[in-house]
């Protein structure tokens, strides 16, 4: 590397507590906009937060699995454009709600942590 050129730093990776704790509610507002499947959550994921929150295949479909059995979303299958059968998830009316109370519960946290960060 030359003299004076700097390279660029990577992005801290956000902290898999926070991934964790964010999933929930992430995977419902999607969900709220149509079904969807496994990969292409991930990808929206990935898109939403411009490249920061990477999903994983082994993270994801717990959460799904554990929303289902909440009640919150349901599962069916369904032949995809390449017609492969692929496994879609929906909103049920209890993920309505629920997204309802995480939006609710995520500006109380939002809120709190912008007042903490001003200077006093």
């Amino acid at each position: 590397m030359h003299r004076g050129v700097r390279q660029a730093k990577e992005p801290e990776r956000i902290a898999k507590d926070l991934i964790a704790a964010s999933a929930t509610a992430l995977v419902l507002s999607i969900l709220s906009r149509g079904e969807s499947y496994g990969y292409a959550i991930i990808q929206e994921v990935r898109s939403l937060s411009g490249g920061q929150l990477e999903w994983s295949e082994g993270m994801l479909y717990p959460v799904l699995h554990r929303m289902e059995d909440q009640g919150l979303i349901e599962s069916f299958e369904e032949r995809g454009d390449t017609g492969r059968k692929r496994k879609y998830y929906r909103l049920r009316p209890d993920g309505r709600r629920a997204l309802t109370e995480e939006r609710r519960q995520w500006d109380v946290v939002h809120a709190a942590l912008t007042k903490s960060w001003r200077p006093a």
